[in-house]
Formats: structure tokens, sequence, C-alpha cells
């Protein structure tokens, strides 16, 4: 981040926040807040989903199509692409394989 800020936001998060000309649509200041959030808490969501995991025992994907059900409610306080982004960082925090749902298209990866 060019702001003066020590934080860093990783690309695959700036990615939510860029037009089709790759420039950004909020200031860096306000993305860099919305990072925190949303890193703290896939931070959070680490010991939920353990929890489900050990608790019932469904698959991986299971518990993280939940959470990614419950973050998209407007409860929630983010959107859908920083739902989406919170739980494949999450998966990444499990070492977890992403559900496919959660994967990008050929088309998001530039593969097309």
């Amino acid at each position: 981040m060019q702001d003066g800020s020590q934080i860093f936001v990783p690309d695959s998060f700036i990615a939510l926040f860029q037009g089709r000309n790759q420039r950004l649509r909020q200031p860096l200041g306000e993305i860099a807040q919305r990072y925190e959030l949303c890193e703290d808490l896939a931070q959070m969501l680490v010991e939920q989903a353990q929890i489900l995991y050990h608790q019932s025992a469904p698959s991986e994907s299971a518990i993280l199509q939940t959470i990614y059900s419950g973050l998209q409610t407007p409860d929630a306080g983010i959107s859908a692409e920083e739902a989406r982004w919170v739980v494949l960082r999450l998966s990444e925090l499990l070492e977890w394989k992403a559900p496919e749902l959660l994967l990008p298209s050929p088309a998001e990866d530039g593969a097309a």
C-alpha cells in the first residue's frame, strides 16, 4: 500500500475493488480498513469452523459453504465479494480445499 499504511493488503483483496480498467473504486485507506475487517473475520472463524468439524463431522466443504451462506446475509456487514474472499482465506488458514462454488471461474482467473 502506498498511502503510508503499515498494512499489507494482498492483491486478491485489492482486486475486489478494481474496475475493468484496474482503477480502484475506493480510496486505499478504505480498502485497508475493509481488508482488516475481513482478515479479522477469517481469523475469528477458524475456531468456529474447527468446532463445527469436530462436533458434527460434516465435510470441510459443507462447513465452508454454510459459513459462506451466513456471510452473505445483509446483517453480516460485508459484500458478497468480501464474503467469498473471507471464506477462501478461511480455507487457506484451515488448510482445507475451497469448495468449488467459491473457486474463481477460468474467466476470473484470466485463463479464458
